[in-house]
């Protein structure tokens, strides 16, 4: 277990977390004033003064760590970092076991004029009542005599063989009263017996 510390160690350290929280707060207002100071400026403006390429122009073995000093806008950072993703073949060209590495939108498919059934809420309801009621009338405009007729049409069978039909009721299990019965009982619960040893 660590000793309590006494009242000077304690003090100590909480002198020092405050000036340290004073050097970041200094840094933090530094950076911001840097930061809207630049804001201001160009994007030529501020490759000049810091003395970095453009970031469009960059080739293949460039360095861009320059680009990522705090210094740096954001937006030139990211436009640094884009090239460097298109310039280097291992992340430019992405193989194509990737989920979503594809374009799924129907962007590149889009008909002009395009016209759906779907309704919104309602999804294909109406096209699909539409073919519905097509359907009842072409069945409402077909006459009756074409019309199959209801009764069914039974033909002559022969009778079968008494061997056959004697086979087939023995093949028929017996229904009882017992055998329902047996089916109907649930099996009754069983107690687990625990013993320690001790």
């Amino acid at each position: 277990m660590t000793e309590a510390r006494d009242f000077w160690s304690r003090r100590k350290a909480a002198v020092q977390a405050e000036a340290d929280a004073e050097v970041v707060a200094v840094e933090q207002q530094t950076i911001a004033a840097r930061q809207t100071e630049l804001e201001e400026k160009t994007d030529a403006e501020i490759l000049e003064e810091l003395n970095l390429p453009d970031p469009d122009q960059l080739q293949a073995g460039d360095d861009v760590s320059g680009f990522m000093a705090k210094a740096v806008p954001d937006r030139l950072r990211r436009r640094a970092l884009r090239r460097l993703w298109r310039l280097n073949p291992v992340l430019a060209n992405v193989d194509g076991l990737v989920d979503y590495g594809e374009d799924y939108t129907d962007a590149a498919c889009v008909i002009e004029n395009l016209q759906t059934a779907y309704q919104v809420g309602k999804g294909m309801l109406a096209h699909v009542e539409a073919l519905t009621a097509d359907a009842e009338d072409t069945a409402d405009e077909t006459p009756e005599a074409d019309a199959p007729s209801e009764e069914p049409i039974v033909a002559e069978t022969e009778t079968p063989e008494p061997e056959i039909a004697l086979a087939a009721a023995a093949e028929e299990p017996e229904t009882t009263t017992e055998a329902l019965a047996e089916v109907d009982a649930a099996p009754a619960p069983r107690r687990m017996k625990f013993e320690f040893e001790g």
